[in-house]
Formats: structure tokens, sequence, C-alpha cells
């Protein structure tokens, strides 16, 4: 089938980031149960890639048939043929922490002792950080750097699992004396406190799934304003992601279900001392 002078074979992802992107570009458009699995495609894609049909469409809570029409959409002759993009991302990873995370797994499950324990959050820890180094956007990275870096006030906003990211930002903003704002009251004044952001300030809204509903509201309240937004965040169809100007995608690995932030924090001390580099060069130019 020929569309714009291409065969639909043509049009077909090959890789998993073409599919991705393919994704990312179309997902406005998506009917809202297309969407839903897409969504769970891109958070899940190992369960993508080893699920049956029947598995994957009950973890994303749609029918089966919802997964035929979502590889059609893509160009794909049926799902079998879309899974194979995800097991062949999984073959192109370099396996070796994946493989040492899962050894650990077991002896712990073994009685191993706490040793295993500490060992399996070092392994998942070095998963995180390998993903990152591997896949960070330069391209971004410098575009966040160069926006927070023209900011009066950065503000910085997160909750539960994230706060202690933001907390470390803005004690290390301060550090470098760069005004910043990390929202959170006792007294309840988080909406006074963003009322003061403006256009000419930033913001670093950092949100992990199930995302904090609070951080998507505030979120929400001060892209309103204008104030342009720097995410950090889980997924390309996070909330977070609509509001913002850059956003970052952090795969976190985890070890009995507990997920690390290593990734999330060698990130956030990267952007912070980047900003306070890029002020300073900006200052001696000035001078």
């Amino acid at each position: 089938m020929a569309l714009g002078g291409a065969t639909m074979d043509e049009r077909v992802p090959r890789d998993f980031e073409t599919l991705r992107a393919t994704i990312l570009e179309r997902r406005q458009s998506l009917p809202k149960r297309i969407a839903q699995i897409a969504a769970y495609a891109l958070d899940n894609p190992d369960d993508i890639a080893f699920g049956t049909a029947a598995s994957i469409a009950a973890s994303a809570g749609v029918q089966p048939s919802t997964l035929i029409r979502f590889a059609q959409q893509l160009g794909f002759d049926g799902f079998t043929s879309l899974q194979q993009v995800f097991r062949e991302r999984l073959r192109e990873r370099n396996s070796s922490y994946d493989e040492r995370l899962a050894a650990l797994r077991a002896k712990a499950e073994e009685g191993a002792g706490h040793r295993a324990i500490f060992d399996g959050f070092v392994a998942a820890a070095s998963t995180s950080l390998s993903d990152i180094s591997r896949t960070l956007n330069e391209e971004h990275f410098e575009e966040a750097i160069a926006l927070l870096a023209k900011a009066e006030t950065i503000y910085v906003l997160a909750k539960r699992r994230s706060y202690p990211v933001a907390s470390y930002i803005a004690y290390a903003l301060g550090k470098l004396k760069i005004r910043n704002q990390l929202i959170e009251s006792a007294a309840g004044l988080n909406a006074e406190m963003i009322g003061f952001a403006t256009p000419a300030d930033a913001v670093i809204a950092i949100s992990f799934s199930p995302y904090a509903p609070a951080t998507i509201e505030e979120t929400r309240t001060i892209s309103d304003q204008g104030v342009p937004i720097v995410a950090i965040t889980d997924s390309s169809f996070s909330p977070l992601a609509q509001f913002a100007k850059v956003w970052f995608e952090v795969a976190e690995a985890d070890f009995g279900g507990f997920r690390s932030l290593s990734a999330t924090m060698a990130l956030a001390m990267a952007l912070t001392v980047a900003v306070g580099e890029k002020r300073r060069e900006s200052g001696r130019k000035k001078a």
C-alpha cells in the first residue's frame, strides 16, 4: 500500500527508538484505549517483549484486540510483529547488570544474608546509572542548562519519593549562590509561593509513577503563569511532560520492589553544577 510515495512497509518502525519517537509524535491523536496501551508499552517495554497478548492486555487494562489495533496504527501487520521490536531492544542492551541483579535477587531469596540486599541495591544503582549515561539526550541537557541559568529564581517542585532530589537541588543551588525556592510549606502556603513565579523564572519539577497529584496540579498552575519548566520524570506519557519546555525520562532499576534514585540524583547534581558553571561563564563575559 502506497502512502505519500512510501510503501507501508517502509513506514514501519524497525527499532525501539524509532518506535518510541513515532508513538510520541502521534500520541495526541491516538484514540483513548490505544493511547492507554501506548503509554503502558513505553513504561513497561520488558513486559511487552515477554508477555502474552492476554497478560499484557490485563496489565494495561485493555482488551486483547486493542493490542492488535495499536500495532496496526503503527503500520505492523499484527501484535507479534510489533513485539519483535521490543524483543530486539532487549537483545541490544548490555545485559551484564541485569543478569547480575537477577542473580542477586535469587541469592537473597535463597537466604544469602543481608549482604545480598546491599549488593542488590548497588547493582540496581549501577544499572540505573548505566542506562542514563547511555540514553541522556545531550541537546536537551544543554537546553535545560541554558533555560535554568538565565532564570531570576529557580523554583523546585517535588513530593514524596522525589522530594530528596528536590531538597538536594535547593541545597546545592543555595551553596552556588543561585536564588531558588523549594516549594514546600508546613503552613500550607504552596499556592502563595507559586504565585510569585513569573516567566523570568524557571521551575524544576520532579515526579515518578504513581505521580503525586499535588505535584501535577502545582506544575499545571505554574505552567499557566507562563513559567518555563524543566521536568524529570519516568515516562514520555507522564503528566509532567505536557507542561515542560524540556523534560528528561529517567528509568530507575529496582531491587525487591524498592526503586533506586541513583540516576535521578546524578542528573540533578549534573544540572545544578552545570547551571552554576554556565552562570559563572556568563558573568565573566559581561565583566
